[in-house]
């Protein structure tokens, strides 16, 4: 919201990835491209369901933003049981929610940081309920997202109008989605605990960007709570950033390799997945 104050960036879509707890698992969602005027009240609505769950205003709430014709609205990582309540209680819950809810959902998350074991099965969901994969990704580092979206698109609007009304996606999985996941998310550990100097005051230290409550509750960064991190913290940050050790990084690439799988793609019309 605040970038689309800059002339050169309003053309950014608002969107949001909303946590939505539904009987005993917690889906995310996706919501892309809200309308400028409307935003903020249409986020403080979800968050006010987050905070209250109740089914028959879920319907409500999705049956309004699936009627924004602009908004794209997609099921992220439908697989990841979230709440640790056993896979076979979260695919249950997942039916009863694709079931209840899927005439609002406009694609389901090809995930970028999720295993290829698991992003096959979502292929096979997306075909018994016809529904369209899209590319998506929940990295929080500096890496690129390992799978995007082809699209003539000219426009975000215009990619959503592909996606809903022509029904079309094109996925396209980059080579890093076939690094060794382990080592994928000790980069990222290592890009949020990195310096760096040309941020602004207040930002450039990793316990200056990383957020905890105090005694009373209130949310500070971890630069307040502490004078310096525990030695413990210290050292478990220092072997991470062995990885900026070229050999050390290749040795690792080594060690946490495994054969190379080929990657079968079997999509209906409309739907092409690419490596």
């Amino acid at each position: 919201m605040l970038l689309r104050v800059v002339p050169e960036a309003r053309r950014i879509p608002v969107s949001v990835e909303w946590t939505v707890p539904f009987r005993e698992a917690t889906f995310h969602l996706g919501v892309h491209n809200l309308p400028s005027g409307s935003a903020e009240s249409i986020m403080s609505d979800l968050r006010a369901y987050t905070l209250n769950p109740v089914e028959p205003r879920l319907t409500e709430l999705l049956e309004m933003l699936h009627a924004e014709k602009d908004v794209l609205i997609v099921l992220n990582h439908p697989l990841w049981d979230l709440n640790q309540i056993g896979q076979t209680t979260h695919e249950s819950a997942l039916r009863s929610f694709l079931c209840d809810c899927g005439e609002y959902l406009h694609a389901l998350e090809l995930s970028g940081i999720r295993s290829w074991r698991e992003n096959q099965a979502v292929l096979h969901l997306s075909e018994a309920c016809n529904q369209l994969v899209i590319s998506g990704g929940d990295r929080h580092g500096c890496e690129p997202n390992a799978t995007l979206n082809l699209s003539n698109a000219q426009s975000f609007a215009e990619f959503v109008y592909e996606v809903r009304k022509d029904r079309l996606s094109h996925v396209l999985f980059m080579p890093q989605y076939t690094e060794p996941f382990t080592l994928r998310v000790l980069q990222t550990l290592l890009d949020v605990i990195r310096e760096y100097p040309d941020y602004s005051n207040g930002s450039r230290h990793w316990d200056e960007r990383v957020f905890h409550p105090d005694h009373a509750g209130t949310v500070r960064p971890l630069a307040d709570l502490w004078v310096k991190p525990p030695f413990y913290v210290r050292y478990f940050f220092a072997l991470v950033r062995l990885l900026e050790v070229a050999p050390v990084r290749w040795a690792m690439h080594i060690a946490l390799s495994r054969p190379q799988n080929h990657l079968p793609f079997a999509l209906r019309d409309g739907q092409e997945v690419a490596q």
